[in-house]
């Protein structure tokens, strides 16, 4: 068993499926005891049976500040620390400019921006000297994406959080990264489309990736994991780009 994250205490938001369910997987794999998050119970519970003993399941909505309050309370009374904050949860859809309603805009902001600040900010009485904070960001946060721009936008304020947190938190030996996948295979990623589009999307994707495919969410999981190990003790306030090159063309 690999045991380089054995003792520590992780917590995963938006981890029932795509990559915070890869990631949760491999952090347990790796030793730590891991909670999740999902909004709905039943996906939750399927997602925990998958994972097995390591892993416990809270019902909460990331944009929701009395969630959260509920889910650290129930970490402060079962493990009274938190070594690892992966804060996942989130998402987005496809309008062009002149559709963007006050909806789709305040719906993708509530959990890809303010959902991950006060994710962050609630989970500081837990964190520990030596913890390791974790955003998902995206590789649209800096290229211009059709049909894509509140997302996009709501990753790049991601980007900016951990460089800023960094800094506030620069004295309590805390940590703070983005990982910003490419094109992924998740159902997100298909959700996007209708169904019988999917193919065509996951093709026309990885037609603009150098490595001449989509990523699969283990691989993200892989270095959310090394991210959040001592290994990575002196990596802070950085950007790491699981795109298969897309980042650098």
């Amino acid at each position: 068993m690999n045991t380089v994250l054995a003792g520590k205490v992780a917590l995963v938001t938006g981890g029932t499926s795509g990559i915070g369910l890869a990631t949760a997987k491999e952090l347990a794999a790796q030793g730590a005891k891991v909670y999740i998050t999902g909004r709905r119970q039943a996906e939750l519970d399927n997602a925990v049976a998958s994972l097995g003993g390591q892993v416990t399941g809270i019902r909460a909505d990331a944009s929701r500040l009395e969630d959260l309050d509920t889910v650290y309370a129930q970490i402060a009374e079962q493990a009274g620390r938190l070594d690892v904050l992966y804060a996942n949860a989130g998402g987005g859809d496809m309008l062009p400019l002149g559709a963007i309603t006050e909806e789709h805009f305040d719906r993708i902001f509530a959990t890809n921006v303010r959902g991950v600040l006060f994710t962050v900010q609630k989970a500081l009485p837990l964190l520990v000297s030596g913890s390791s904070v974790i955003l998902t960001g995206s590789t649209v946060s800096i290229k211009g994406t059709a049909n894509f721009s509140v997302y996009s936008a709501s990753k790049a304020a991601v980007r900016n959080f951990a460089r800023s947190w960094a800094l506030d938190l620069q004295g309590r030996g805390i940590r703070v990264n983005v990982v910003s996948p490419g094109p992924i295979k998740t159902p997100g990623l298909g959700e996007l489309v209708p169904e019988d589009q999917r193919q065509g999307l996951f093709d026309a994707l990885a037609a603009t990736v150098p490595l001449g495919r989509i990523g699969e969410a283990e691989e993200v999981a892989k270095v959310v994991a090394f991210l959040a190990s001592d290994a990575a003790s002196f990596i802070n306030a950085a950007e790491l780009f699981v795109d298969g090159g897309m980042a650098q063309i």
